[in-house]
């Protein structure tokens, strides 16, 4: 699954504050050792998994509408960005994303919604580059996100901890991408396992002919 492209939304904590005159948001996205629904498991981003990522540039939107204008955007974080971030020990923050509510509706509209608790959540899209899991016996198996390649993109969302019916009803790809890697995971054991059984079959087989072989005296 190294490089899946993947979207994950939650009640994060986003406040809107008014600095100097200028609007701005500030919140965490991404949370270390916080345990979601995915429906069919649950899924947990270790920490330092954001270490080495690609933040080089990073849009914030609302609700993923791609064809909407870019609220801000995160450019290597330089002095020209609009939004800066920052990957710490809990996770990423997001330090502040400016929003130019004089020329912008949207971006009006966003600020009064957060200000007023109506949006309380964010949401990003990112690529996983290195996970691991744990209980895939079990009928309810974790999976650990133990590298992320690269983000891409931020949002606030109207709709952000979700459980298995709502990501059915808003989001059935993100469901079939669960489904799919709890499908791989358990196949990858099964293999391994099947091939760890056969190389011991092999490793009896060996013994039991070294054995005869010496007490035939050959």
């Amino acid at each position: 699954m190294k490089g899946q492209i993947v979207r994950r939304s939650y009640d994060f904590d986003v406040r809107a504050e008014e600095n100097d005159g200028t609007r701005i948001l500030t919140g965490r996205p991404i949370v270390y050792e916080s345990k979601t629904d995915m429906g069919y498991f649950d899924e947990i981003i270790d920490r330092g998994a954001l270490d080495g990522a690609d933040l080089k540039d990073v849009r914030f939107l609302v609700n993923h509408d791609t064809r909407m204008i870019p609220l801000a955007r995160s450019r290597r974080n330089n002095g020209n960005s609009t939004m800066q971030l920052t990957s710490d020990y809990e996770g990423l923050f997001i330090n502040f994303v400016k929003l130019d509510v004089e020329n912008n509706s949207t971006a009006r509209a966003l600020f009064s919604a957060v200000k007023r608790g109506d949006i309380s959540g964010m949401s990003f899209m990112f690529t996983i580059d290195g996970e691991k899991w744990e209980d895939l016996e079990s009928d309810r198996p974790i999976r650990h996100i133990t590298k992320i390649g690269s983000v891409f993109e931020v949002s606030a969302v109207t709709f952000p901890a979700y459980d298995a019916t709502e990501i059915d009803a808003r989001d059935k790809e993100a469901l079939d991408k669960a489904r799919l890697a709890l499908e791989n995971a358990r196949r990858s054991k099964a293999q391994s396992v099947d091939t760890d059984s056969s190389a011991g079959d092999l490793a009896l087989a060996k013994a039991k002919f070294d054995f005869n072989y010496k007490i035939g005296g050959f």
